[in-house]
This record gives C-alpha cells, structure tokens and sequence, in this order.
C-alpha cells in the first residue's frame, strides 16, 4: 500500500508534471470529493512563478469542467432528491435557486456548498451554458484571489 501511495505521489509531482497535475486536483476537487486546489496551485506558482497565469487559466479549467460533470451528476440524481421534496428548508432553497437561476452558480466557488450548488443547479435544469459560464467566473476568480492573496501574504518565498 506504501508502495503506491508513494508512486502515486510521484506521478502527481508538480515538478515534473505542472499543469497536467494542477488540472486533475482542480478538476478532482470541483466534485463532490473533499481535495482543495488552491494548494497546489500555490506550490506551482512557487516553484515556477512565469506559471501564474497559465496555472491559474488550467486551474480555472479543470475546475470548471469537475462542476460541469458535478452538475450532470445532479442532473440524473433528480429522483433520488424526490424524497425531500416536502421539506421546508429544501423548498427554500429550491424556490431562491430557481430565482437566481444560472447565475447562483457564481457561488461554485464556495468551500463546502459550492459543489453540491452544481449538482443542484443540473437537477433543476438549469439552462447548461450559463451555468457552465457563471462556474467558470467563480472559480477564476477564487483562483486570481487566493493565488495573488497568498503571494502578497508570503512575498518573502520567492514570487514579486
């Protein structure tokens, strides 16, 4: 089991693989799954600092591609949400997302509630490309934030 841990690891190395490493944790971490990415684009951005914009624009990708399959997830998940129908809480927030529309899916970027946000937003149908659009516009700008956030927060390791 150690063995592959480590190899795994190894594949996953930011030196020797960057941006393709980069895209599967942000496209991972925009499912369901509990990853976060901003780390690894952080470690990116440290090691090679010309990668800023290009790992921010794959992050923003694989990002917004793991809420594009998240919200197909929600999509065909729509019988299994059936049985909460009749809850209060749940008509609230089906009655507020309905009302925002695609544009709630500017909060993907949420920790926690942003992915689930997705998967709601296919099970109500919400109409795919301005979804995909309002994602994608979350997501770089939590990228943008954090990364030029953490760089102002450590100047010392490197960046500026």
């Amino acid at each position: 089991m150690e063995y592959w841990f480590d190899s795994l690891l190894a594949l996953l190395a930011l030196p020797k693989f960057g941006l393709s490493s980069l895209f599967l944790v942000a496209f991972v971490s925009a499912t369901l799954l509990p990853v976060g990415s901003e780390p690894a684009l952080f470690g990116l951005v440290q090691l090679n600092p010309q990668m800023l914009w290009p790992g921010i624009a794959v992050a923003t990708l694989g990002n917004t591609l793991g809420g594009v399959v998240t919200w197909w997830m929600g999509y065909g998940a729509h019988k299994v949400a059936d049985k909460y129908a009749h809850s209060s809480h749940h008509l609230r927030v089906l009655a507020w997302l309905e009302k925002l529309g695609p544009k709630a899916c500017l909060l993907s970027w949420l920790p926690i509630l942003g992915d689930p946000l997705c998967a709601v937003a296919g099970w109500l149908r919400l109409s795919f490309w301005p979804c995909v659009l309002y994602m994608a516009i979350g997501k770089f700008a939590r990228y943008l934030t954090m990364t030029l956030g953490l760089m102002y927060a450590w100047p010392h390791l490197g960046l500026g």
